[in-house]
């Protein structure tokens, strides 16, 4: 293991989160050992990327997962090669850090090593025309898999970051229970797509073409799979969704949610400078505030911030709800309850 970075004298608190960290690598470690000996093998687990057409941001996830039996029916094995890793057992597969996964689209091929929790976030240089794409995944002793990729274009100036949770689909539960329920229930057709909202990004993407629609959530890349699944069941456009790996890091007890999202923001302000957004969230904890913020730092990134309102119930489940009339942001700024509302609200500022 590598050295530990230094820590500063007389601070519990960071000793504490870097040992969490610690820990959390012998626990990888010891049931990747028990899962290799039962005959589990790498699977390579693939999600929506994006770029330019100079560059592509590259999602996967590498899992010790049980393997396919070469006598399982091929429409059985198509669909679970199709869904890869799934729901709860996403939490339960074993992460393989630290190894080598080759990427190649557009005639380019890299070679780069998964994180400590088998994650893979990576930029690669290559040329692409705009529109979609497919990289080449794969990794020793797993199937080559492919992941979508979106190129913009250098002539698009309008893009959607969306949330999700309360925003595209309703949750209804307490914030804290949100994880658990993303995790452990089988049905993922219990969860409802927020009313309206579907058909809003729908009538953007076609009134702005070739724009991106970004998911950008503090959910973690385990529920990629079954998030990219509801959002096409629910006829919600393609895109990528920006997740997280939950767990300490070495310096944290715990990832911060809100930190992720300020990080993407920004990154994506700068990887598209073109690009005003076109901000989507709900108002049930700090989406308003983060926005608020993003839109005050970079007002020419921003094209208009949308809220959706939460229900008297949704909203205490969900912690409370910030005001929208104390943003304080210098960019066009609407809310409603549902999609339709918003959509007229949007068509008032020009946008649709």
């Amino acid at each position: 293991m590598p050295a530990s970075p230094p820590t500063p004298a007389g601070s519990k608190e960071r000793q504490v989160r870097h040992r969490a960290a610690r820990v959390e690598d012998w626990i990888h470690d010891v049931r990747e050992r028990w899962a290799r000996r039962r005959g589990h093998v790498p699977t390579v687990v693939p999600y929506t990327g994006y770029g330019s057409t100079e560059w592509v941001r590259v999602f996967c996830r590498v899992l010790l997962s049980k393997p396919i039996a070469a006598d399982e029916p091929s429409k059985r094995r198509r669909r679970r090669r199709e869904q890869g890793i799934r729901g709860w057992r996403s939490f339960t597969s074993v992460p393989v850090g630290d190894v080598p996964v080759v990427i190649e689209i557009g005639g380019e091929r890299i070679e780069v090593l998964a994180d400590r929790g088998g994650v893979v976030d990576t930029r690669v240089p290559v040329a692409l025309s705009p529109g979609w794409h497919q990289a080449t995944l794969r990794t020793e002793g797993a199937e080559a898999v492919e992941a979508p990729i979106w190129i913009v274009g250098t002539d698009v100036d309008f893009g959607l970051i969306s949330d999700v949770d309360d925003t595209v689909m309703v949750t209804a539960l307490p914030r804290p229970l949100v994880a658990a329920w993303n995790t452990f229930v089988l049905d993922e057709h219990a969860r409802i797509p927020t009313p309206g909202m579907a058909v809003l990004y729908e009538r953007l993407v076609r009134a702005h073409p070739g724009s991106p629609v970004i998911y950008l959530s503090t959910g973690a890349w385990n529920v990629a799979p079954t998030l990219t699944r509801f959002l096409s069941r629910n006829l919600y456009p393609a895109g990528p969704l920006l997740l997280t790996d939950w767990g300490p890091t070495h310096d944290r007890l715990f990832r911060s949610g809100r930190a992720h999202k300020e990080e993407n923001l920004r990154r994506l302000a700068e990887e598209f400078p073109h690009v005003r957004w076109l901000l989507i969230g709900d108002d049930g904890q700090h989406d308003e505030e983060l926005y608020a913020r993003f839109a005050a730092e970079h007002p020419e990134r921003v094209a208009a911030v949308a809220i959706r309102r939460l229900s008297t119930g949704e909203a205490v489940l969900a912690g409370g709800r910030t005001k929208a009339e104390q943003h304080g942001a210098d960019v066009p700024w609407v809310s409603a309850s549902d999609g339709a509302t918003l959509a007229d609200q949007l068509a008032d500022i020009g946008l649709l």
